[in-house]
């Protein structure tokens, strides 16, 4: 295909994959602040598992936010739009371009505030997470600290009330989750947000239209409130 038939009728599709919930939806508000828009997606009537803007040669498509960095680093997404937590708890092969500035809270290492002694001196102890691979790189790599890592789905907070570890690792919003059950923050891993993530591939065959959008977004991001 020559550059005329790409940039003619027969471009290219760019794809984006969106993390379902309200962040999906706070994505696509950004992205019609620069312009793009998916009206499919707003009938919530519909069925459809991917939506398409034909004028702009856009396809958009919900999955879980586990899924995302797969979508994209295999290349059925060029774009994808998920939480920094995920993006470190699956450790994909992509790109991360772009802080959204959305969804702001924090992963923490929280727990009863008498565990605090327990993480100084480095002692032996459960850790209870929802994200044992952001647990284990915090724990081995940055506080050279051994621990017993156990996975868990359910609310976390409950793990160290009924014993079944000392800590947790968890995201933190306001904290009031921990202190209505006696916990505390007692270290902060990192700060999380929404991040825009791009196939490795993608961004070299279409950089172009690729770094055009993420532009437009960062004009958007400097001119705006925080989300």
């Amino acid at each position: 295909m020559n550059k005329k038939e790409r940039q003619g009728i027969l471009m290219d599709y760019i794809t984006i994959a969106l993390a379902k919930g309200r962040l999906a939806k706070k994505a696509m508000d950004m992205l019609e602040e620069i312009g793009i828009t998916c009206e499919e997606m707003k009938d919530p009537d519909s069925r459809k598992l991917i939506f398409s803007n034909e004028e702009l040669k856009l396809r958009f498509f919900l999955a879980k936010a586990n899924d995302v960095p797969t979508y994209v680093e295999y290349g059925a997404a060029d774009i994808g739009i998920v939480g920094k937590d995920t993006i470190l708890e699956e450790g994909r092969k992509m790109y991360e371009v772009l802080d959204l500035k959305m969804g702001k809270c924090r992963m923490c290492v929280a727990g009863p505030e008498s565990a605090a002694e327990l993480l100084k001196h480095g002692e032996l102890i459960r850790v209870a997470t929802k994200y044992p691979g952001i647990a284990k790189d915090y724990f081995y790599n940055k506080k050279h600290q051994t621990v017993e890592i156990i996975k868990l789905n359910g609310s976390i907070e409950l793990a160290p009330i009924v014993g079944l570890s000392e800590v947790i690792v968890d995201i933190v919003e306001t904290g009031s989750t921990l202190k209505e059950n006696g916990l505390v923050v007692l270290e902060e891993v990192c700060p999380l947000s929404a991040r825009m993530v791009v196939n490795q591939v993608s961004m070299k065959m279409e950089h172009e239209r690729i770094t055009r959008l993420i532009n437009d977004l960062k004009v958007v991001l400097a001119s705006g409130p925080s989300r």
